[in-house]
């Protein structure tokens, strides 16, 4: 999950989060479905989400600004450890930008392919482009300033969500809901 878009990028990242943030009102209920998406990989497939999320259980890292790849980062260790343990665990990160911006989607996507060598990673990095405020609404993403990571199966039921920097005290309840869904 290392990568980095190439700091000649960052202006135009910073650019695309600017020119979409928006926020779900606090008051919305807890998303239980993933909306339906469309978006590309880093190595140019299609997916239709949530439908093609590729496994039973899928780990989903949402981040809005190139900052917060450290924050994905954080759950890498973690996420590899379940990988091993739960080899029908998928886990994907997904770039989410404005809309507005899709007209420089091969200038931004080029830029992080650029950064991301592994080809599974690649893969498993799906950006997308999108209506960020019905996006946000349809999640219940009360704040763009931390990651968002859900746990959903490919009918778009999300089983378990938190947002921010990975902690110990995740585990238990990750490790309960891979142990039920063997």
């Amino acid at each position: 999950m290392k990568h980095a878009i190439p700091i000649a990028f960052a202006p135009l990242f910073a650019l695309a989060v600017a020119a979409g943030s928006g926020n779900a009102d606090p008051t919305d209920a807890p998303a239980a479905t993933f909306p339906k998406v469309t978006g590309k990989n880093l190595s140019g497939k299609e997916f239709k989400l949530p439908a093609d999320f590729e496994g039973p259980l899928n780990l989903v890292f949402i981040a809005f600004e190139r900052k917060q790849q450290g924050d994905v980062d954080s759950w890498k260790p973690f996420a590899d450890d379940l990988k091993s343990r739960f080899p029908r665990l998928h886990v994907y990160e997904l770039p989410t930008l404005p809309r507005s911006i899709s007209f420089m989607r091969g200038f931004i996507d080029g830029g992080m392919r650029s950064g991301i060598p592994d080809p599974a990673a690649r893969a498993a990095t799906i950006t997308l482009y999108l209506d960020k405020r019905a996006y946000d609404r349809a999640l219940a993403i009360v704040s763009e300033r931390e990651i968002t990571v859900v746990l959903v199966k490919p009918s778009g039921a999300i089983i378990w969500r938190t947002s921010g920097r990975y902690d110990a005290a995740h585990k238990p309840a990750l490790d309960g809901l891979l142990d039920d869904a063997k």
